[in-house]
């Protein structure tokens, strides 16, 4: 029997992914068949005629069986693109997604010169990506990521390297600021925000596959926002921006804690499908 060539293999991917109920059958096909050949996406349509090898075709059907299985697409290709970067990841870390990129317009376009060489931190870094992405755009900043996890900062930190901005980055081992000193004039956080009772309800790719340690935001999903809030004075210069996702029904929620921290509410930002996903608060 011949071996698939790369465009058939594609098609029989797309075929299978379809099939079994996947609404982005042909994008997951590409971006695996991409990852299993290390070719960029010219070679698919410039070369479509070149058979797999052997090693190929058994990572091929390797990756097929995962994606299957409801493994992310990113999961299994190692990496997601977050503000046109590319970003590692890690058992340890979410995958970026494009949602939360609301934090990032959001906090940028409250500062009014990029060029000023603003301290910056990032509360549950993670894979980096806010921290990394402000860099990017902040040519003269300084930033520190906190996490928990170990592993997750150990990723970020491969990402703030790869990226670029790998000597403006620092990270630091702590449960939220309990080890945290100093005063910074913009704090950005993606921090756990399900409610612990929801998290069993939630699709499968992401209960089974995203670390809990970065879901669970405790009974109500609002604990995580607590503690950032309750220690933002302690946290920021007067005048300090503190930008944070949230989801999609708890912007009233950070209206109450804010005014409780008496931080100034400067704008409640919304996603691509128009829900609230981001609140920016101000140190008055």
């Amino acid at each position: 029997m011949s071996a698939l060539t790369r465009a058939q293999a594609l098609r029989n991917l797309r075929r299978t992914l379809s099939e079994a109920g996947f609404e982005t059958a042909a994008l997951d096909a590409r971006l695996l068949l991409l990852s299993v050949l290390h070719v960029p996406a010219t070679e698919l349509i410039t070369n479509p005629d070149v058979p797999l090898t052997t090693d190929e075709a058994d990572r091929f059907e390797a990756v097929t069986r995962r994606r299957l299985a409801h493994e992310p697409v990113a999961r299994i290709v190692g990496e997601r693109e977050f503000w046109g970067l590319p970003f590692a990841l890690s058992p340890e870390t979410l995958v970026p997604r494009p949602d939360t990129e609301t934090v990032v317009a959001t906090a940028l376009d409250l500062l009014p010169d990029r060029q000023i060489p603003l301290r910056m931190a990032d509360f549950g870094t993670g894979s980096g990506c806010l921290l990394v992405a402000l860099l990017h755009e902040l040519p003269q900043a300084t930033g520190l990521g906190v996490d928990l996890s170990p592993g997750a900062l150990r990723t970020a930190r491969r990402n703030a390297w790869a990226n670029g901005v790998g000597r403006r980055s620092f990270f630091a081992l702590s449960h939220w600021a309990d080890a945290i000193a100093g005063r910074f004039d913009l704090i950005v956080s993606n921090p756990p925000y399900i409610a612990s009772p929801v998290i069993p309800t939630l699709d499968q790719e992401v209960r089974e596959h995203d670390p809990v340690l970065a879901l669970d935001g405790g009974p109500d999903g609002l604990e995580p926002y607590r503690i950032l809030l309750g220690e933002a004075k302690r946290l920021l210069v007067p005048g300090g921006l503190l930008v944070v996702e949230i989801g999609y029904d708890q912007a009233e929620d950070l209206r109450s804690l804010a005014a409780t921290h008496g931080l100034e509410i400067l704008k409640v930002a919304h996603d691509l499908s128009n829900n609230p996903r981001c609140v920016a608060m101000r140190h008055p």
